[in-house]
């Protein structure tokens, strides 16, 4: 059998990447939505900063009184971090516990129309946090465009700095 009998050559370019598209993104989407709000899921108390009635800094961009609107119920992955004690001269030590909380991008934006920033409260449990970072670490299959997670360090907040109700 010659080379000019074989009907099969390699193709001069490789084929598209497999499951890309809008439908295996919506399906990536639904059972997110699913596994989450149904399985391994918790349910926290988010409480974003009003942007309409807060006073912010002409120049700086911060505000001594934030105005808070009502909280939203979430479910997303919470990872406990621990408590961690450090020690400071002429204070003393100071005990301080943080969580992550992985929040499913797609969930928040399409669906309960939030967006997750510094500065907003939640509330885990009975205890109060307050989100410091914020990072976007996955990709749906690697497509820069496609963030599939949004996670908050959250650090707990001091008594009297924010009042839920």
């Amino acid at each position: 059998m010659s080379k000019k009998d074989n009907k099969w050559t390699q193709p001069t370019a490789p084929p598209p990447p497999l499951f890309t598209g809008k439908k295996e993104r919506d399906l990536v989407k639904q059972v997110n939505d699913e596994i989450i709000e149904r399985v391994i899921g918790q349910t926290i108390a988010y409480y974003p900063i009003d942007y309409n009635t807060t006073d912010f800094h002409p120049i700086y961009g911060e505000a001594i009184e934030k105005n808070f609107l009502p909280p939203i119920r979430v479910q997303a992955l919470i990872e406990w971090e621990g408590i961690q004690s450090a020690y400071t001269e002429k204070i003393g030590i100071d005990k301080q516990s943080s969580i992550v909380i992985h929040f499913h991008k797609r969930r928040l934006t399409e669906d309960q129309d939030l967006y997750v920033r510094e500065g907003d409260f939640v509330l885990y449990g009975d205890l109060l946090y307050q989100i410091v970072t914020l990072m976007e670490p996955k990709r749906l299959y690697g497509q820069i465009e496609h963030r599939l997670e949004i996670s908050a360090k959250c650090v707990r907040a001091r008594q009297g700095v924010f009042n839920g109700e």
